[in-house]
């Protein structure tokens, strides 16, 4: 069952009209995202449970759908439209999970995993935090570098820092940054 959960979060995500390139090749964005996650989740957690294995191929299933323009520009409309992300990935992810024949108690746990409830609280949901931050830092922090001041990306890296764990950081430490990348993680660790 876990394996068709995975075919149909990825087919869902294939269908992302936004692209990234990975190894010359472009890709939907969101798919090549759900691979990373799952895999990081699973360098964190080896024997993850069967729900933290799907909460993390789900976690940001579909998101192009909901565009970060359908709320105002400013923090309140920020928190307002991550809110209805989670609300609609833990949907989305549900209705899939329930026509593969998942039980309920596992659907609610993916839904709690995807709205992050109880982070801190929470191993699993405190591993999957790990893992975006963990995929943010790999992937595209280098990129965001570019085209921000480098204050701003302090206090980004700061931000990210504080929703990880102990187990997390270490993870983060084991990156291989740029020099322009390691310069801000040292600002933002001092």
């Amino acid at each position: 069952m876990l394996t068709r959960a995975y075919e149909c979060f990825d087919a869902a995500n294939a269908e992302d009209p936004n692209a990234i390139t990975v190894d010359g090749k472009d890709q939907p964005k969101e798919l090549v995202f759900a691979k990373r996650l799952t895999n990081t989740v699973m360098k964190l957690s080896p024997d993850a449970s069967v729900a933290l294995q799907l909460a993390a191929r789900c976690q940001h299933i579909c998101r192009w759908k909901i565009p970060r323009s359908t709320q105002p520009m400013n923090r309140s409309g920020y928190l307002k439209w991550r809110a209805g992300l989670k609300q609609f990935h833990a949907e989305l992810s549900g209705n899939i999970l329930r026509k593969i024949g998942y039980d309920n108690e596992t659907i609610e746990r993916v839904a709690l995993l995807n709205q992050k409830k109880n982070m801190k609280t929470d191993l699993e949901c405190q591993t999957i935090e790990d893992a975006l931050c963990l995929v943010f830092l790999q992937y595209q922090f280098e990129k965001i570098i570019e085209h921000t001041e480098e204050e701003k990306m302090v206090s980004i890296v700061q931000k990210t820092w504080k929703k990880m764990s102990h187990q997390g950081h270490s993870a983060a430490l084991k990156i291989i940054y740029s020099e322009a990348a390691q310069k801000i993680l040292e600002k933002a660790l001092n």
